[in-house]
């Protein structure tokens, strides 16, 4: 029973510390969306090997996407004509910079933590693309149908067909908000009702699931885990890395949601550099995005897609232990009392969306 109750305080202890600042990040995340077009990265995105790089990643940065639904918005990138190294350098990049990331990782973490993440994770997206560009001779530049066709006749040679109309790329390309409905929404000016709903509707709903089991592995972790169990392995560094990276890697939880996950391991004695591998390679590398990559690309595309992220996250996770060293976190056992009202009313809105969602989720599949 003590146990149990343990288990509940570290629970709300984890959901009020992030709460408040996960819930302005998705707002902000609403206003974004509103003010940045659709088709605003793809249509400025460039054909060469670094600068089409460097672009994606970017735009990339401001946009208002998780893990989940920055892989329709890839795709589409793909149709438009974005290379390899230009997809896979935003699907790096963008989840990890979003808005609610950033503000989340700031409330457990601090501005330092959160700077390094945002700039190392920006530098490692462009390293990952630029050398896939390099590597694969045949960039993928032409994924749409050129606008003429060439075809032999007997007259002339060659003959012209006629383009494939704009609207069709267009309307496969507006799939940016997560669940892909087909529709494309016609925006005509700038819409409260559009950012509360692309905020806690399209948004929340892709990451609500990962959140709860985040916030819930995050508490079993700090409950269970007694740190003289851990601290054999998070002596030696460089195994406590090569661990961490392969528990991460497989596992889908997005930007957001592994943050209480790294909280509970540093409670438990891990180094900073070990939280920020978990905190880096995790998001990019979770098995769905896995499969996106060597579908969409290949098995080549894949390996080069997991050995940057791996390698410079082990080496970022080095350096940020090295020249910075220890990571303070928030406090499990005396930190109920730093709590304020907006705390605990904003976890409770984050709580009832959640259930929200769990119930409609259940509705949907007895249905």
């Amino acid at each position: 029973m003590e146990l149990l109750e343990k288990f509940i305080d570290n629970i709300m202890i984890l959901a009020n510390s992030m709460s408040l600042f996960i819930l302005l990040g998705l707002l902000i995340a609403g206003v974004l969306k509103e003010l940045i077009p659709t088709d605003f990265i793809s249509s400025h995105l460039g054909r060469g090997k670094i600068s089409s790089v460097i672009k994606a990643t970017i735009f990339g940065i401001p946009m208002p996407v998780c893990s989940c639904s920055v892989i329709p918005l890839a795709k589409s990138l793909q149709k438009e004509g974005a290379n390899k190294g230009a997809v896979q350098s935003f699907l790096i990049a963008t989840p990890i910079t979003g808005a609610d990331s950033i503000m989340a990782t700031y409330s457990f973490f601090g501005w330092v933590f959160t700077l390094y993440r945002v700039l190392t994770s920006v530098f490692i997206a462009i390293v990952a693309g630029i050398l896939q560009n390099i590597v694969d001779e045949k960039e993928a530049v032409h994924a749409v149908e050129p606008k003429f066709a060439v075809q032999s006749t007997s007259a002339t040679g060659f003959s012209m067909t006629p383009p494939v109309p704009s609207q069709t790329l267009s309307a496969e390309a507006d799939c940016s908000s997560g669940c892909c409905s087909g529709d494309v929404p016609v925006k005509a000016g700038f819409s409260l009702s559009r950012v509360i709903r692309y905020a806690f509707v399209t948004l929340f709903g892709d990451i609500y699931f990962s959140l709860l089991i985040g916030i819930l592995l995050g508490a079993a972790f700090s409950t269970l885990l007694p740190k003289e169990l851990l601290a054999p392995l998070f002596e030696y560094k460089m195994l406590t890395y090569l661990a961490v990276l392969i528990i991460a890697m497989p596992m889908y939880v997005c930007a957001t949601a592994s943050l209480p996950i790294a909280a509970a391991f540093l409670l438990s004695g891990m180094s900073a550099g070990g939280a920020f591998v978990f905190l880096s390679a995790g998001p990019a590398t979770n098995s769905v995005t896995m499969g996106v990559v060597a579908q969409m690309f290949g098995k080549r595309s894949l390996l080069i897609y997991l050995g940057v992220i791996s390698t410079m996250s082990i080496l970022f996770g080095y350096l940020y232990d090295h020249y910075f060293g220890e990571l303070k976190v928030i406090d499990i056992a005396s930190h109920v009392e730093h709590f304020g009202l907006w705390d605990y009313l904003s976890s409770t809105v984050m709580f009832g969306l959640i259930f929200y969602y769990l119930l409609k989720r259940r509705h949907n599949v007895s249905v």
